[in-house]
C-alpha cells in the first residue's frame, strides 16, 4: 500500500534533527521500516546519509535510494539507543540491517534451592527467583537425559507438592515405585538426608564427577561380588551415563570461566557465525547461526549485529566474549551486557596461545559450515524469496514483502471463526497471527463473515495508526492479500478496502474439485501456476496455514465451550439429541431441508422434538 510521504521533505526534516543520542528509523515508498540505527547525535549521523560527498558504501548507496521518509526517538544515553535499536530489528527485521535467521533458545537445568525439598527441573529462561540456574545448554534433550541421570542417581523428587506443608496429604506416586524418588512426601526422607542428596545433584551439575564415577564403581563391584546381578547392571547402565556426560564437558582452560567465543564467515550476502559455549572451563557445546547480509560486510561488522541481536534475548550472558576481529561498538556493547549480567563483561580478540587457538577454531567451523549448507541455503532462498518472486511475476507486481491469508471455520452451524496468517518474505510470521470469534453473524455465512474480519482488521489498523504514529501490530499492512477462494471472496475484500480507502492488491486461491489450488484471481482473471514450481508450493503452504489455523481456534473454543450452536436454541434439544442431529446430517442446511418423518427416525428423537426443529427452521 502505497503511504502519503509527499509532504515530509527530508532535506527539510534534517534541519530539525537534535544533536542528542537516539534511534533512528528509515522508511521506504510502502512506508515499510528498512533500516533501524541508533547515535551519538542524531543530528550528525542521519545527515551522513544523504551528503553526496561521503564514501557510504554499497549497502548503504542502495539503501538511501529508498527512503521517502525517517523518524526518530530521542534517548538519555547512547546505551539506551543501542538497547532501543535492538528491540526495534528484532520486532520490525529491516530489509538493511544485517539479520540473524536463527531465534534460537536455550535451555537450562533449575535446581529450586529456595524451596524445602528442592526440584531440578528444565526452565527456558534464567530469572531472578533465587534458584540455581546451569547451563544454558545446546538441547532440550541434553537436558532431559541430564535429568533423567540426577533422578535415578539422587532419587530427588519431580512434582509440584508443596511440602512440608502437603506431607501425608496423598499416596506417593509412581516415580517412588520405580526408584526415582525417596518420597519426602510421606515423610520418608528427612529434610537433612534431603538436603544431602540435593547437594550431590549440584556438585554433578557443577562438573563435580570424580567421587561419584568411583562410588558407582564401588558398588557395581560390590553387586557383582554378592551375585545380586540386576543391581550390578543397573549401576553399570549408570556409570555408562554418568562417563558420557563429563566427557562430553571438556576442559577449554584453566581459569573455570564462562565464556563465548564467537566467529564469522560470510560469502555474498550469506554468513555463518559459529558460538562456542564454556562454562566453568568447560567446552559445552557449539551453535551456529546464519545471518542474511549485504555484500563486502566485514567480519567485525557481521559480529557486532549478531552480538546485539542474539544477546538482546538470551537469558544467560559469559563475563567474557572472545571475537576473531574488533567491534565498531565494543565499549557500548560491554556496557550494555555488563548491565544485563549485573558483572563486568570483557569482549577481548585474542591474538595469541590457545585462546587464539579457539578463535580460529570457531572460525573454521562456521566456514564449513557455510560451504557445506550454501546448497541449502539456495534451496530455502528459492522456497521462500524465490517462490514470492515468481509470485510477483505471475501477478505483475513489484516488492511484495508481506502476505496475509484469511480463512473462515465454522461446522454444522456453530458460530464461525476466523483467522489472518501473515507471511514475510515467504516465510510465516507466527508472531502477527491473529484470530477473530464473528459476532455479527448468524449462522455459516462465509461472506458476511469474511467481510466481518476484514472490516476488523483494517479498521483497527487505521484507528492504530492515528492513535499511534508507529507501525507495529495491525498498523502494518500487506503488499498482497491471499484469499481462501476465488471471485466470490476477491470480490468482497476489494468492497471492504474500498470502503476504507485503502488500495491493496487482492487474489484469490482458485481450487479445484479435489479442494487443491489450480490457479490465481486477480484482477478478473484466472491466472495459471505450474504445479511443479516454488510460487505454487508457498501459495499451497499459506492456504493450509491459514486453514489449519482458523479450525484450531474453532476447535479450541468448542472445547471451552464459548461456541454457542444454533441447535441449541432449538425448544426440547439437549446436548444428546444436538449430537444426534450433527451425527446424522452433515450440514445446518440438510437438518433445515429435513421433514418431520425423517427427523422421528433419528436415535434419540421422538415425535414432539422432530416437531420442534422442523417447526423452528420454518418460523
Amino acid at each position: 500500500m502505497t503511504m502519503e510521504n509527499q509532504s515530509f521533505d527530508i532535506q527539510e526534516e534534517l534541519k530539525k534533527l537534535p544533536q542528542r543520542p537516539g534511534v533512528y528509523i528509515m522508511h521506504d515508498e510502502k512506508d515499510q521500516i528498512i533500516y533501524v540505527g541508533k547515535a551519538i547525535s542524531l543530528k550528525n549521523r542521519v545527515r551522513q546519509y544523504f551528503q553526496t560527498s561521503r564514501n557510504k558504501g554499497i549497502k548503504i548507496e542502495q539503501m538511501v535510494t529508498h527512503i521517502r521518509r525517517f523518524e526518530y526517538i530521542v534517548t538519555d544515553s547512547e546505551l539506551e539507543a543501542l538497547v532501543l535499536e535492538c528491540n526495534l530489528i528484532k520486532e520490525h527485521r529491516p530489509k538493511y540491517n544485517t539479520m540473524l535467521m536463527d531465534d534460537k533458545a536455550y535451555p537450562f537445568i533449575k535446581v529450586t534451592v529456595n524451596e524445602a525439598f528442592p526440584r531440578a527441573m528444565l526452565a527456558r529462561e534464567m530469572k531472578k527467583d533465587k534458584c540455581k540456574y546451569f547451563g544454558p545448554y545446546t538441547s532440550s534433550q541434553a537436558v532431559r537425559d541430564t535429568l533423567d541421570l540426577l533422578h535415578k542417581l539422587y532419587r530427588i523428587r519431580t512434582c509440584n507438592r508443596n511440602l512440608p506443608r502437603d506431607i501425608g496429604n496423598e499416596r506417593p506416586c509412581l516415580n517412588y515405585h520405580i526408584h526415582q524418588c525417596s518420597a519426602p512426601c510421606q515423610g520418608y526422607i528427612s529434610q537433612e538426608e534431603y538436603a544431602k542428596a540435593v547437594g550431590e545433584v549440584l556438585r554433578f551439575l557443577n562438573g563435580n564427577f570424580d567421587g561419584l564415577l568411583k562410588d558407582l564403581e564401588e558398588k557395581m563391584n560390590q553387586a557383582s561380588e554378592a551375585l545380586e546381578f540386576e543391581k550390578a547392571i543397573e549401576y553399570r547402565e549408570l556409570l555408562g551415563s554418568v562417563r558420557k556426560i563429563a566427557q562430553k564437558q571438556k576442559i577449554t582452560d584453566s581459569s573455570g570461566e564462562d565464556r563465548d567465543v564467537l566467529a564469522a564467515a560470510m560469502e555474498e550476502e550469506d554468513a555463518v557465525v559459529q558460538v562456542f559455549f564454556i562454562r566453568g572451563g568447560r567446552l559445552i557445546g557449539r551453535e551456529h547461526f546464519y545471518l542474511r547480509i549485504t555484500k563486502g560486510e566485514s567480519a567485525g561488522s557481521v559480529l557486532d549485529s549478531f552480538i546485539k541481536q542474539y544477546y538482546a534475548g538470551t537469558p544467560f550472558i559469559p563475563s567474557e566474549l572472545m571475537v576473531q576481529a574488533e567491534l565498531e561498538d565494543a565499549s557500548l556493547i560491554e556496557e550494555w551486557l555488563g548491565t544485563k549480567r549485573g558483572t563486568k563483561v570483557s569482549i577481548r580478540v585474542p591474538k595469541k596461545g590457545t585462546k587464539e587457538k579457539l578463535v580460529e577454531l570457531a572460525a573454521d567451523n562456521a566456514r564449513m559450515v557455510l560451504t557445506k549448507d550454501k546448497e541449502r541455503l539456495k534451496r530455502e532462498e528459492g522456497r521462500t524469496i524465490g517462490a514470492v518472486k515468481e509470485m510477483e511475476k505471475l501477478l505483475g507486481l513489484k516488492d511484495i514483502r508481506r502476505m496475509e491469508a484469511y480463512d473462515i471455520s465454522n461446522t454444522n452451524g456453530f458460530e464461525s471463526v476466523g483467522s489472518m496468517v501473515v507471511y514475510d518474505r515467504g516465510k510465516p510470521k507466527r508472531n502477527d497471527y491473529r484470530k477473530f470469534k464473528i459476532k455479527g453473524v448468524k449462522g455459516p455465512d462465509d461472506y458476511a463473515s469474511m467481510r466481518e474480519v476484514l472490516t476488523r482488521r483494517f479498521t483497527h489498523g487505521l484507528r492504530e495508526r492515528e492513535e499511534s504514529k508507529e507501525l507495529g501490530g495491525f498498523t502494518i499492512f500487506p503488499d498482497l492479500i491471499l484469499m481462501d477462494g476465488g471471485r466470490g471472496q476477491v470480490n468482497i475484500a476489494l468492497q471492504v478496502l474500498d470502503e476504507l480507502h485503502l488500495d491493496i492488491p487482492v487474489c484469490g486461491m482458485v481450487k479445484d474439485d479435489h479442494h487443491r489450488t489450480r490457479g490465481l484471481y486477480y484482477q478478473n482473471e484466472i491466472i495459471a501456476i505450474d504445479h511443479s514450481s516454488e510460487a505454487f508450493r508457498l501459495i499451497t503452504r499459506i492456504q493450509d496455514e491459514a486453514h489449519r489455523f482458523a479450525i484450531e481456534f474453532h476447535k479450541q473454543l468448542r472445547g471451552k465451550g464459548q461456541v454457542h450452536s444454533i441447535l441449541d436454541d432449538i425448544p426440547g434439544i439437549g446436548p444428546a439429541r444436538r449430537k444426534a442431529l450433527m451425527r446424522q446430517f452433515a450440514s445446518l442446511d440438510e437438518i433445515k431441508e429435513a421433514t418431520v418423518e425423517k427427523l422421528a427416525q433419528i436415535p434419540g428423537m421422538n415425535e414432539k422434538a422432530a416437531q420442534s426443529v422442523y417447526q423452528f427452521f420454518r418460523q
